[in-house]
């Protein structure tokens, strides 16, 4: 069994020779120093979401109207608390994976292979943005375990060759975003005209592609702005007709398991697992995409009853905390990506500001499940109530 409920004892050990943690625990306070350390448009574009936020907001309440029902006396519950999961075959330590989030070089300047380092001291997966900042194949060198997400290009041949790239690289999975066919109403972005796709930035994917790179004239000119690549990823970002007639076609193109994030609806579930996914990935996008849309959390029973046991479910969206990933699992989730938190302590720390978070994450649903009587993956809708 993993020992992440460990690490508070070695904080409070170095502080008793005056060796306190150089970063905070609280999401707020992290988020703070970041913005202290990013200009004020890569800060709003990852803070920002659709509209007037109330989609980001309701994902972060929404965890408050769920309370967890420790039980410390069940049997066996002094062996409790292991974090290990499976999923799609593999044996994961823990359940929590990076969120996709792209354009990191707006945030520190090691981007992705940052973000590798952090996650792989802890044996916790990244799951690769399509708009990365590095492409895959450096970032396979670098990562330990790592899924690939897809924005579905609206060029089908492209769409394949990320795909099969990502499958030859050694990508675990294959997680198809849905709900981005354009992006999302963001005023904070708009108001400081902040788009870094035209700075040529989160391109290292599409000007490292043979398919995109043959659709061109010239070769692409990394930190150039307004170039041909540019429009011409502007005009194949997503595909507006992506359905799951689409999806189905992966299974043409690789092995791996696929999964659909951002799916917040159960018939719409219903119609993925019927059309062959292996897992969904309830998400609102972090309240980026639509405005005044259901928190994630809320939706995530909903799709769990629709799927049953055909496919696995994992959850992102409001994640802030060890409790909040606990509660996340009760409610069905097989396993949670992080995406804010850790993304802050890139932007203070690099590597060691990924890892830091995801150690403190790690370390509170460790002591939450041990409290609880329960292995993670073992949590279940009996562990937690509606306020």
């Amino acid at each position: 069994m993993s020992h992440f409920a460990q690490y508070q004892d070695g904080v409070y050990a170095d502080a008793t020779n005056g060796d306190l943690p150089r970063l905070p625990y609280h999401h707020e306070a992290l988020r703070d120093l970041a913005e202290k350390a990013m200009e004020p448009g890569p800060f709003g574009y990852v803070e920002g979401s659709a509209g007037r936020e109330r989609t980001a907001d309701a994902n972060v309440a929404a965890f408050a109207r769920y309370a967890l029902r420790p039980r410390s006396l069940r049997p066996g519950a002094e062996n409790a608390g292991d974090l290990g999961v499976t999923l799609f075959g593999e044996r994961y330590p823990t359940p929590l994976l990076t969120a996709p989030v792209g354009v990191l070089e707006q945030v520190h300047g090691e981007a992705e292979l940052a973000v590798a380092r952090g996650a792989n001291a802890l044996g916790v997966p990244m799951v690769l943005s399509t708009a990365a900042s590095t492409p895959m194949e450096e970032v396979a060198e670098a990562a330990d375990t790592w899924w690939y997400q897809l924005y579905w290009p609206g060029d089908d041949a492209l769409a394949e060759s990320f795909v099969r790239r990502a499958t030859a690289a050694g990508a675990k999975a294959i997680v198809v975003t849905a709900d981005t066919k354009r992006l999302g109403w963001r005023p904070r972005d708009l108001a400081l005209g902040h788009l870094p796709f035209l700075r040529s930035q989160g391109m290292a994917n599409y000007f490292s592609d043979p398919e995109f790179r043959s659709r061109l004239k010239a070769d692409p000119e990394p930190g150039g702005v307004f170039t041909e690549a540019v429009f011409h990823f502007l005009g194949a970002f997503a595909s507006r007709s992506l359905s799951t007639d689409n999806i189905a076609r992966i299974r043409d193109w690789t092995d791996l398991p696929v999964l659909v994030k951002g799916v917040v609806r159960g018939d719409e579930a219903i119609e993925l697992v019927e059309a062959g996914v292996d897992g969904l990935v309830v998400s609102n996008h972090g309240g980026r995409q639509v405005d005044n849309a259901v928190a994630a959390l809320d939706a995530l029973p909903e799709v769990v009853e629709a799927v049953g046991d055909r496919a696995a479910v994992l959850f992102d969206s409001g994640v802030r905390s060890g409790a909040d990933v606990a509660v996340a699992m009760a409610l069905g989730a097989r396993a949670v990506l992080l995406g804010r938190p850790w993304v802050y302590g890139l932007a203070v720390d690099g590597a060691a500001g990924v890892e830091h978070v995801l150690r403190a994450v790690l370390a509170e649903l460790q002591i939450t499940a041990e409290l609880m009587g329960r292995d993670a993956a073992d949590l279940d809708r009996d562990d937690v109530t509606r306020r």
